[in-house]
C-alpha cells in the first residue's frame, strides 16, 4: 500500500512552480469544481516566494478566504517555501465597478434595473 501524500522522485526533481501547480490540481480540486481557476504566477526556490492567483468562480466567492488560508497553510510546510501570496481578484475588478456603463455583453446595466450596483428598483418591464 502506498501513502497518498508521499512525494515521488519526479515531484522532488521538478521545478518548484511545476510542483506547486501539480499540488493545486491534485489537492485543491474544489477550485475547479466550483468553476475557479488557479495559476502559479511565480515560484522562486532561491527566495522561497510563491505567488498564486485564483480566478474564475473564485472572484467574489464568499469562501475564497478559506481556500486561500488552506493553500497558504499547506505550502508553508514545504521546506523550500518561506512566503506565499494568494491573490483573489475582487468580482468588481473584472466588471469595472459601479461606474462601468456597459456589461460584458454590451447592455446598459442600469436599464430596467438589470445589474445596477445596489439598485432595488427592477423597472416596469421586470416580471
Amino acid at each position: 500500500m502506498t501513502d497518498s501524500n508521499a512525494v515521488s522522485n519526479a515531484d522532488t526533481e521538478a521545478p518548484l512552480k511545476e510542483r506547486v501547480e501539480r499540488w493545486l490540481s491534485r489537492e485543491m480540486p474544489i477550485i475547479q469544481m466550483h468553476g475557479g481557476t488557479s495559476a502559479v504566477r511565480a515560484a522562486d526556490p532561491e527566495t522561497g516566494e510563491v505567488i498564486i492567483e485564483l480566478g474564475g468562480g473564485c472572484k467574489g466567492c464568499s469562501v475564497s478566504n478559506i481556500t486561500t488560508s488552506n493553500i497558504e497553510a499547506e505550502l508553508l510546510t514545504w521546506p523550500e517555501i518561506d512566503e506565499i501570496t494568494v491573490r483573489v481578484p475582487d468580482a468588481r475588478e473584472s466588471l469595472g465597478g459601479p461606474d462601468q456603463a456597459e456589461s460584458i455583453m454590451g447592455i446598459d446595466r442600469t436599464e430596467g434595473g438589470r445589474g445596477d450596483w445596489g439598485s432595488s428598483n427592477p423597472g416596469k418591464d421586470h416580471l
